[in-house]
């Protein structure tokens, strides 16, 4: 029996929406700032991961083109990569580049560095970008975080692409580091130890 969709089953358009902004004016990348506060907001407040589970328009995208599409060899993805050791580790390792990013920024704002007009790509591989900037009304670092926060929402666009291609579609969720934030803060909020699961 088929199932009735809801809204919410279509915000891979929004995801995919989101990516092609970006690539003709890079300032809606600011936009990408809801991806990181709403599922922080719902686990603080809700104590669940529905935003994971329900409203991730990127998991949907992977579901989409992975599942439906069948691009995806759907095969159980390896146990080093569900492990707390690899998750955490990544965690601490995708945060340190995105404070990274808003150090870079802060420097263009202070007027210490010039505007970097690329896409960082894995961290490593710097693509021109220069035809998604117009300019703005405000300081170029606006635009350097507009850039650097693109790059990482690119990057994990990208890793998550892999890991469909390689493994089950949504394999990626297994080791975003928001889900596993939001998981750590879902615990603690209901006061359970991150290594009960």
């Amino acid at each position: 029996m088929k199932q009735n969709k809801k809204w919410y089953d279509y915000l891979w358009i929004v995801s995919l929406t989101y990516l092609i902004l970006g690539f003709f004016n890079i300032l809606f990348a600011w936009l990408g700032l809801l991806c990181f506060f709403i599922p922080l907001i719902i686990s603080v407040t809700m104590g669940s991961k529905s935003y994971c589970n329900k409203y991730c328009g990127r998991g949907q995208l992977f579901a989409l083109v992975g599942g439906r599409f069948g691009l995806s060899r759907r095969k159980d993805i390896p146990k080093w990569i569900k492990s707390h050791y690899f998750r955490y580790g990544f965690l601490i390792f995708f945060f340190a580049m995105f404070f990274l990013m808003l150090w870079n920024t802060y420097l263009v704002f202070a007027g210490s560095k010039d505007l970097s007009t690329v896409v960082t790509l894995l961290w490593t591989f710097k693509l021109p970008w220069h035809w998604a900037y117009h300019g703005t009304l405000f300081s170029d670092g606006v635009a350097q975080f507009a850039f650097g926060f693109y790059s990482v929402m690119f990057t994990s666009t990208v890793l998550g692409f892999v890991t469909m291609l390689l493994f089950k579609p949504r394999s990626w969720c297994v080791y975003c580091p928001m889900g596993t934030m939001t998981q750590l803060v879902c615990r603690a909020r209901n006061g359970s130890s991150p290594h009960n699961t």
